[in-house]
């Protein structure tokens, strides 16, 4: 294999050996990608576990609150919590009876008989009490919610490994892409450099903070509201694969989301927009990120579409300061982005028509 060139080298490369690094940086690529598979296939588990959380949640049940039992599981969730409860409270209560019936027992003046027969419901009350205890703790518990399910054969194993390999692929994200920054950054001069440094760096700075949002503020209300809608009228069961691929798509598009100040940023650096026009835009912006956020979290109350919507309109504002700092000197290489010229300091131009054309009509 051959060595891999300092970033940013200034060595021209004939075609081979662009080739030659390629290949050399996709192996490299691959080879953290499978170490990362491997320590996210080894941590399934836990993995399953965290991205489940959600959706038992959504499903998690107050039985004391019988209005929310809507449909047969989640009934049938709250009548085994309750079965629990009794089985439960019998075992003390046998036991309890057993040690009485025991006293009653050695009273003077019980026939021996008695006292045999006292002994054997003795011995059948302890037996029950045991019986009562080992039951309770094999009751499961109807607030502990649902998990996905599976209904293939090789399901299990697909979902499994699907799952892990997105979250290899997260784990390995800045890896990947800095090989990539790697890869074609010769291919610029000093000035796209200066611009293509900082993005690179944020992109995946902020598209795990993306993820992390989506997780813990926009995933927990999303799935909630969709899994309680009109849930009188269904037996909710909800496949791991669908399940996986709502939050594979749903945490995706706020990783992608949160790469406002990228574009924005890019933009200013190559002089598409100005930091004026920017501010300029504010109000369309905020019209934008109200629509993404009523898309991304399908909830009717407000409350939620503003959590989603707050963090949109931070990054959009942090991007304008940012860029401000960054802002190139110099006119803009895209006139038709320039409205701010006065119109008349534009030539007159009258079409089709020139000067000794208007000699000739005079």
């Amino acid at each position: 294999m051959p060595a891999i060139r300092p970033v940013a080298h200034e060595e021209r490369l004939s075609l081979v050996e662009h080739l030659d690094e390629l290949r050399t940086r996709l192996i490299l690529s691959i080879v953290v990608f499978i170490a990362a598979f491997s320590l996210c296939y080894w941590q399934n588990d836990r993995i399953l576990h965290f991205v489940n959380q959600p959706l038992e949640h959504a499903h998690r049940v107050d039985c004391t609150k019988t209005s929310k039992a809507n449909d047969a599981l989640e009934r049938s969730g709250c009548f085994d919590e309750a079965a629990g409860a009794f089985f439960k409270a019998a075992g003390p209560a046998l036991d309890a009876a057993g040690r009485a019936i025991g006293q009653l027992a050695n009273v003077n003046g019980v026939p021996a008989s008695a006292r045999s027969q006292t002994a054997l419901a003795i011995t059948q009350l302890r037996a029950a009490t045991a019986q009562a205890a080992r039951t309770a703790a094999l009751t499961p518990k109807a607030t502990t919610g649902r998990q996905p399910v599976t209904l293939g054969v090789t399901e299990p194993f697909i979902t499994t490994v699907t799952v892990s390999a997105y979250a290899a692929i997260l784990l390995a994200l800045p890896f990947l892409l800095w090989q990539a920054y790697a890869f074609v950054l010769p291919a610029f001069n000093r000035q796209e450099r200066q611009i293509a440094l900082p993005l690179m760096i944020m992109v995946p700075v902020l598209f795990i903070s993306g993820v992390l949002f989506g997780y813990y503020l926009a995933l927990p209300r999303a799935v909630s509201f969709l899994q309680n809608y009109n849930d009188g009228a269904f037996d909710i069961l909800v496949q791991a694969k669908d399940y996986y691929r709502f939050c594979v798509v749903l945490l995706g598009a706020m990783g992608i989301l949160f790469q406002i100040p990228v574009g924005v940023l890019a933009i200013v650096r190559l002089q598409i927009m100005s930091v004026k026009q920017l501010r300029k835009a504010r109000g369309y912006a905020l019209i934008l990120f109200a629509v993404v956020a009523a898309v991304v979290t399908p909830t009717p109350d407000p409350f939620t579409m503003l959590i989603a919507m707050a963090p949109l309109v931070v990054l959009y504002e942090l991007s304008i300061v940012l860029a401000r700092v960054f802002e190139p000197q110099g006119p803009s290489r895209w006139s038709f982005f320039s409205p701010d010229e006065d119109e008349d300091d534009q030539p007159d131009v009258l079409v089709g028509v020139t000067n000794a054309d208007e000699d000739d009509l005079d």
